[in-house]
């Protein structure tokens, strides 16, 4: 199957999942977001309190080689069952989401360009990027609204975890990525992207 795989990374909080919903908006059924953060390793060995202790912005943590699989097998017009974290237990659900083929694949994750070989793999490589007080501000009232934690959880894993290796590993691939725009709210840069993607689709088009 003839597909564009769209990867779209940037800090926490930076506006990487309202760029991906602009677009998936726009393009409809034509596309399928893959997240990355589903592929968090499961930990049924790990006490929950240890678990809350895991680096969770270090590759490591990551299951990469089972979302580069299935990438693979979408971009071969195969379906997969995408693993689901639960972020209020720091583990892998037992659940798993179905995601069909489409025209339009986006992986979306903060560490999604640190893999040379997800980067391989991907036609548009973007990075969101916002200034760091804009990005806490914005982690803080996700994770006490959608994810139960409280502030002080919240502020010392980004402390500990989040800040060092953003600079470590997140910031350093915004020199990969072929986009980088400030904002998911950049209307320019949603013009630009949709247009090339546009573009794409009718040479696709065209070989078929």
């Amino acid at each position: 199957m003839n597909c564009i795989i769209i990867g779209i990374a940037g800090g926490t909080g930076s506006g990487k999942s309202t760029f991906t919903n602009r677009l998936k908006d726009e393009f409809n059924d034509n596309v399928a977001v893959i997240y990355h953060d589903n592929y968090y390793r499961r930990q049924d060995d790990v006490s929950f309190e240890d678990r809350k202790k895991v680096n969770y912005d270090h590759p490591d943590s990551l299951e990469t080689q089972l979302l580069l699989e299935h990438l693979y097998m979408l971009k071969d017009g195969r379906a997969v069952d995408c693993p689901v974290y639960d972020y209020s237990l720091h583990n892998r659900s037992d659940q798993t989401v179905h995601i069909e083929p489409r025209k339009i694949i986006i992986a979306e994750g903060i560490l999604l360009l640190a893999d040379k070989r997800i980067r391989d793999l991907l036609d548009i490589k973007i990075y969101v990027e916002a200034d760091a007080d804009e990005r806490i501000l914005r982690r803080v009232v996700r994770d006490v609204k959608e994810r139960g934690r409280d502030i002080d959880n919240i502020v010392e894993q980004y402390l500990t975890t989040v800040k060092p290796m953003h600079y470590l590993y997140v910031e350093p691939t915004r020199a990969m990525a072929d986009i980088v725009i400030n904002s998911g709210m950049n209307h320019v840069a949603f013009d630009i992207v949709r247009s090339k993607i546009q573009l794409m689709l009718s040479e696709e088009d065209i070989k078929s």
